[in-house]
């Protein structure tokens, strides 16, 4: 594979980033049809081809690929842009971006097969568990039952976990612990579960169960899963982009998501304290001074988080590009800081819904929207308060665990 030409610095603006003012630009699509998304639990094929041919599903493919290569900071903040209009449009741009770099360490004829024909589409989850397989001659018999297959509907691959089995034992690897594999399958050899993505936020995800049964699954679709997410299988990619540590990509993506939400939340405050005049008062909303604190206060929150993850990615980035390599330190920081810009978000979001009065329960209220995403985000295990202690260990000059490497 051609070694290609990357920039050695992150861009200064990352707002003029042409994937970013695409995703600005395609704003007030989202919001055009946020309620189609929300019913169908899919994009509008309209929408679906806006954001292919702006180049939002190959953010972070190589070059060589038919892909952007796009570095960490621009990559997530398109993600924060497309969450701040539709919370399921980002989220699922974010996770096929985690999937498709998943796919870069897939052998070489794996990877021609994925992508051969431009970028594809991932759906699924890198999470360990869900499948079982039996060896066959080439590959693997599987079966397995995955949740979260976030854009399954919208997918032409989808990515699963599984163990195999000898004997009917899971395969160990050189400590005895059992191994886990991580598999592609075609979405047409996998069975969607209708009905199975019944929540209060992120709806449009189409986070739904899907199974596979007996299929065969060729060797070059398939990698060993050890520790870390990534594990920089991908590394063997030129560029700076590929040589990042796991937690430039891992955690910050659905951290994105996230903030971009919170953002959409403050602006909905504003917007609703220009008008709304509440019941038995006499000024407008914009007029009170808690409302004003909230707004500020929110601001600062959400924006101190954002500014901490970008600086601590910016400080991966360029101790590859000069060269060198990262320590356990700046990795369990940036995950450190990935968390953190979520619960800042969190606490954002939270003011701006207080005080938004009764309309921020209204099922119709952007405030109430916001709230919902925002807080089925908060739940995923990669922003989870587990993280703090888990990087404290590391300053502590203690062992992190295996899920910090």
């Amino acid at each position: 594979m051609d070694a290609i030409a990357e920039p050695i610095r992150l861009p200064a603006d990352v707002d003029a980033q042409p994937l970013v003012r695409a995703a600005l630009a395609l704003q007030p699509v989202l919001r055009g049809c946020h309620a189609q998304i929300e019913h169908e639990q899919r994009m509008p094929p309209d929408l679906l081809a806006r954001l292919h041919a702006a180049g939002l599903y190959r953010m972070v493919v190589p070059s060589s690929l038919g892909g952007m290569q796009a570095d960490p900071l621009t990559y997530l903040r398109a993600v924060e842009v497309l969450s701040e209009a539709c919370g399921s449009v980002g989220w699922n741009i974010a996770n096929n971006g985690i999937a498709q770099l998943v796919t870069l360490g897939l052998p070489d004829d794996g990877v021609r097969e994925i992508h051969g024909r431009g970028p594809a589409v991932v759906a699924g989850t890198a999470v360990q568990g869900g499948g079982q397989a039996v060896p066959v001659e080439g590959g693997y018999r599987v079966s397995g039952h995955w949740t979260f297959g976030s854009g399954c509907q919208q997918a032409a691959w989808m990515l699963g976990s599984f163990q195999i089995l000898d004997a009917g034992q899971p395969r160990r690897g050189p400590d005895g612990r059992p191994l886990f594999w991580r598999g592609l399958f075609p979405r047409a050899e996998a069975e969607i579960i209708p009905d199975s993505w019944d929540v209060t936020g992120l709806r449009g995800t189409g986070s739904l169960d899907w199974t596979v049964n007996d299929v065969f699954l060729p060797e070059r679709r398939c990698m060993v899963h050890a520790g870390a997410p990534l594990d920089n299988q991908w590394a063997r990619w030129p560029g700076v982009t590929y040589a990042l540590p796991t937690q430039c990509w891992v955690g910050p993506h659905h951290s994105a998501v996230i903030t971009g939400i919170a953002r959409a939340g403050i602006d909905a405050l504003i917007a609703l304290a220009g008008e709304k005049t509440p019941r038995g008062r006499t000024g407008m909303l914009c007029e009170n001074p808690q409302v004003q604190e909230a707004v500020g206060r929110a601001d600062a929150i959400l924006n101190a988080g954002r500014l901490y993850r970008s600086a601590t990615i910016a400080d991966l980035w360029n101790s590859i590009a000069a060269g060198g390599d990262t320590t356990l330190e700046q990795r369990a920081r940036c995950r450190l800081a990935s968390t953190y810009a979520a619960d800042s978000a969190r606490e954002a979001m939270d003011l701006v819904y207080r005080h938004g009065g009764s309309t921020s329960f209204k099922r119709e209220s952007r405030l109430a929207e916001c709230w919902r995403d925002l807080h089925v985000v908060g739940q995923t295990v990669t922003v989870a308060p587990e993280w703090y202690p888990i990087c404290g260990r590391v300053y502590l000059g203690m062992d992190p665990g295996s899920r910090l490497r």
